[in-house]
């Protein structure tokens, strides 16, 4: 599951292997907007959080978003390729290299010198991963998130407030800072703000040289609660807990135990039924999924 931190290292690669240099070939099956001409010079590859751009010398951008499944890969002219034909959104050969990008569900080109007029990054939000990254400007739209009843877990994917935090980022900045993720963005004060910020500008860097992302150092996994449902905490001991969240239903993992910062007071209800097995079906019913019980 492609994060900031991969596709940051992606794009370091792909610089090593296209900066300069003439492109042979370009294929793209699914391509929405002009195909790059052979012969063009790569002349930039840039990223911004799951976002990656490769430019020419004749203004054309590539712009590719790998969401949940995308990926990039580097081979040289001949090699077999990891992945399947089939999996094939983008190929851009040189005398050296092959960069193909597979499964990537945003595949579309655009032209300098504005890129801003392109829809997906005008309203993009700093990135993370960079170390000139304008932190101060992430806090500020926090603060002023367009949906202050949005909850936290939903605000921090937000690609316009901050880019680079995916789903695995989310649970462990989360966790680190102790913020509930059903708290309300609205709530949010400015030391909150700034802690969760620094907490995962921080986590995303640390991860920018290695494929294998640790948040927590020394323990097995590398990870506080992502993928670690019903194991214990290792702060307080309590279950790890799973719900899904937000427009595209991820899963959220997080620690009812300790996570408690901000959470939003649980009404008091009667149960009509007090069995484990009624107890699970009540708290996966939409309404209470969004209530975070």
């Amino acid at each position: 599951m492609p994060e900031g931190d991969t596709i940051h290292r992606a794009a370091a690669a792909l610089r090593t292997a296209l900066l300069g240099r003439k492109m042979i070939s370009f294929h793209a099956p699914r391509l929405v907007g002009v195909a790059p001409t052979a012969g063009r010079t790569v002349e930039r590859v840039e990223s911004r959080g799951k976002h990656l751009e490769i430019g020419w010398d004749d203004g054309v951008i590539l712009h590719t978003h790998m969401r949940m499944s995308g990926s990039w890969h580097l081979y040289r002219p001949g090699e077999a390729w990891r992945r399947p034909q089939r999996q094939l959104r983008v190929s851009i050969e040189t005398a050296e290299w092959v960069a193909v990008c597979f499964n990537a569900p945003v595949v579309e080109t655009f032209r300098e010198p504005d890129p801003r007029r392109h829809p997906g990054f005008g309203g993009l939000g700093p990135d993370l991963c960079r170390a000139d990254a304008d932190l101060q400007r992430c806090v500020d739209l926090l603060l002023s998130y367009r949906d202050p009843d949005a909850r936290i877990g939903e605000a921090m994917l937000d690609q316009r407030v901050m880019c680079g935090v995916g789903n695995v980022y989310r649970c462990e900045v989360l966790w680190a800072t102790e913020l509930s993720p059903f708290a309300r963005a609205g709530d949010l004060t400015e030391a909150d703000a700034v802690q969760l910020v620094n907490t995962a500008a921080g986590l995303l860097r640390a991860n920018l040289h290695h494929a294998d992302r640790i948040t927590i150092p020394g323990v097995p996994g590398g990870l506080a609660v992502y993928g670690r449902t019903g194991q214990r905490c290792h702060r307080c001991s309590e279950s790890i807990e799973t719900r899904r969240m937000g427009e595209r239903n991820r899963i959220l993992y997080w620690c009812p135990g300790c996570q408690v910062r901000l959470a939003i007071p649980r009404p008091i209800r009667r149960e009509i039924d007090p069995h484990p097995a009624a107890a699970r079906f009540l708290a996966d019913l939409p309404w209470r999924r969004a209530e975070g019980f």
